[in-house]
């Protein structure tokens, strides 16, 4: 009789565990058609020309009680085209996307693995396009922002504190070629203003920084950005964004004035719902440097005309 009362006591611990745990399958589904300068008009789910890369996740979260909380994530992009599982650049990954543990609480957060980095989420703070493939900040300087995701990386969140926040995140030198990496941001939200600051910087190379703000007036928006990537290139973004009814439309441009090269982006966007929407955008890449559509030497423009879906 007493194991049997020890065994239910077993079984309804497991469920009161199973209760205060959460598991989410996301996604996204994007597909449309672009045309770059001297290429032929193609399908796609994941080039420059795309709002988002295609993609499925799962990603969950334990209550551990006393206020602290246990996490994981993990993703994997999709080719839209032909069903593919695709594996991330540049680590080749399955789940390159993301693959990263947490423990979050009172303290912050302590993120474990691999993740999108602290100067990225700087970038997201400000930029008007989402952080799109075709946005201007990334085609002129996407350098900057240090490969947009970390392997290997131990990362500290601060709790919000008024609006402020900060994530410092820092990888050993044994896990990035022999050369550690410090990535950090400082940002802050407070109603229509945002402000964000990144910065990272590996042993023995030089450091990439930029400082950018939003404001949302309401019917517009506006942002800028000082920008200044390892190496010889630096110079600023800036742009808007104004609504007309539904559609939200979106003049961006970033220029490198030590090279004199100017991106400039046109989107359009056309909610169908809190989860879907259309799209269609044009990106000119100047010639004078390598950007999101080819290298040096040529002018490029890129079109984009596609849907995407959030699930």
């Amino acid at each position: 009789m007493k194991k049997t009362l020890i065994a239910l006591a077993a079984v309804a611990a497991t469920g009161v565990a199973f209760a205060q745990s959460s598991v989410t399958l996301y996604g996204v589904a994007d597909a449309g058609i672009n045309k770059v300068t001297d290429q032929s008009a193609s399908f796609s789910g994941s080039s420059t020309m795309n709002n988002g890369n295609s993609r499925w996740g799962v990603r969950g979260t334990e209550d551990l009680g006393g206020g602290l909380k246990a996490g994981f994530n993990f993703e994997q992009g999709i080719n839209i085209g032909t069903g593919e599982l695709s594996a991330s650049s540049p680590v080749g990954a399955p789940f390159g996307r993301a693959a990263w543990m947490n423990l979050s609480g009172g303290f912050g957060e302590l993120r474990l693995g691999r993740t999108l980095n602290p100067s990225f989420f700087a970038a997201a703070a400000w930029e008007l396009t989402g952080t799109a493939n075709y946005s201007v900040v990334v085609s002129q300087f996407g350098g900057v922002l240090g490969g947009i995701r970390n392997s290997s990386q131990f990362q500290y969140t601060t709790p919000n504190m008024g609006g402020f926040t900060a994530t410092l995140g820092y990888i050993l030198k044994a896990n990035n070629g022999g050369n550690a990496k410090v990535d950090l941001n400082a940002i802050y939200r407070n109603g229509p203003l945002a402000v964000a600051l990144g910065y990272n910087k590996a042993q023995n190379s030089e450091k990439n920084i930029h400082v950018g703000a939003n404001y949302n007036f309401g019917a517009f928006r506006v942002a800028g950005a000082i920008i200044d990537p390892a190496g010889d290139a630096r110079g600023f973004a800036i742009g808007g964004t104004a609504n007309a009814g539904p559609v939200s439309l979106t003049l961006d441009i970033a220029r490198d004035t030590e090279f004199k090269d100017t991106d400039l982006l046109l989107e359009a966007k056309y909610p169908l719902s809190k989860r879907t929407f259309t799209y269609a955008a044009v990106l000119r890449d100047g010639g004078k440097k390598a950007g999101a559509l080819g290298a040096a030497g040529e002018n490029r423009t890129g079109l984009g005309l596609g849907i995407r879906h959030n699930f």
